[in-house]
């Protein structure tokens, strides 16, 4: 199983069939998510505060996708090590002359360092040094379970050992959690440039979505935003990414996002883009959720960003 903030969720989803902008639909589900709506229904009539610990462990439990045969060779030549994050040691990978100014390249749900293949050789080709890890729950790194501000965190504690920073480069949900922490560089420095990839616009929006996948009430958007203000202490719309993300402090910020995304849909990266003071908003055609990531016109346009 899986939440709607991840590019997985493609397994349940037709991607050559692009959804309305206004509604993300899904074709006839498997038997398992089918077993598990009902459970989660029944469960949910009976005890509504059971029925909402569980789906919230089910939004926070990431699957471990099998390994696919490039991923390996993509971490080939990459030096190795960890950084203790708050839910323990993350993997962290780096290519590249040590004394370079860095781009940071998070992924989103479910994913893992090595999607980020497509970017590595331009990045250094253009003067840079490249860092990615694997998000906390994900790749080689510790952790069962993670919420946004774990993940935020992960990546706040691996920009904070890495130096001088040019760029992030984070999509999908680890574009909300850079933006929604947000991830700041240390010493109040600005960072220079931030690109989000697919970004959610907020958990509000996500939970609605998560709601509609899983067939329950609406009322999962109250105790989703009231779940997290109880875990964090923040309000739950003080994490929406044009919300935080200034606190950022990117001097520029690009948004790229597909208008046939299957998974985020398009508004939701143009209102990013709106109401971020500055903010640039680049919309592809035909690219999706996934292969947005691997598009060499999106990784170059990108890496020209970051050199302005």
């Amino acid at each position: 199983m899986t939440n709607t903030y991840s590019p997985a969720h493609l397994l349940f989803m037709a991607e050559t069939t692009p959804p309305p902008a206004s509604k993300v639909r899904y074709p006839a589900p498997p038997a398992g998510l089918t077993l598990l709506r009902w459970q989660l229904r029944l469960l949910w009539a009976l005890a509504p505060g059971l029925g909402f610990r569980r789906a919230w462990r089910v939004f926070t439990t990431p699957r471990t996708l099998p390994q696919k045969a490039w991923e390996a060779p993509a971490l080939a030549d990459a030096r190795r090590r960890t950084v203790a994050g708050p839910t323990g040691a993350v993997a962290v990978y780096e290519w590249g002359d040590a004394a370079a100014p860095a781009v940071l390249l998070v992924h989103g749900w479910e994913h893992r360092a090595s999607f980020w293949r497509a970017w590595v050789a331009p990045l250094l080709v253009a003067g840079y040094r490249v860092v990615a890890l694997d998000g906390p729950a994900h790749g080689s790194s510790e952790g069962q379970r993670v919420t946004l501000t774990d993940f935020g965190g992960a990546v706040q504690a691996v920009v904070d050992t890495v130096g001088q920073v040019r760029a992030i480069v984070a999509h999908s949900f680890g574009a909300a959690s850079v933006a929604g922490l947000p991830v700041r560089l240390p010493g109040g420095t600005a960072l220079p440039r931030l690109v989000l990839i697919s970004p959610p616009e907020g958990p509000r929006v996500v939970a609605r979505r998560f709601a509609d996948f899983l067939q329950l009430p609406a009322d999962l958007v109250t105790r989703f935003a009231r779940h997290i203000e109880q875990e964090t202490g923040r309000p739950a719309d003080s994490f929406a990414v044009a919300t935080a993300g200034p606190g950022t402090g990117a001097a520029q910020v690009l948004v790229l996002h597909d208008e046939q995304d299957e998974v985020i849909p398009f508004i939701e990266g143009r209102n990013i883009a709106a109401d971020w003071p500055g903010a640039r908003l680049h919309a592809t055609s035909g690219l999706g959720h996934n292969r947005i990531l691997r598009d060499a016109g999106v990784v170059r346009l990108a890496v020209e960003f970051i050199a302005e």
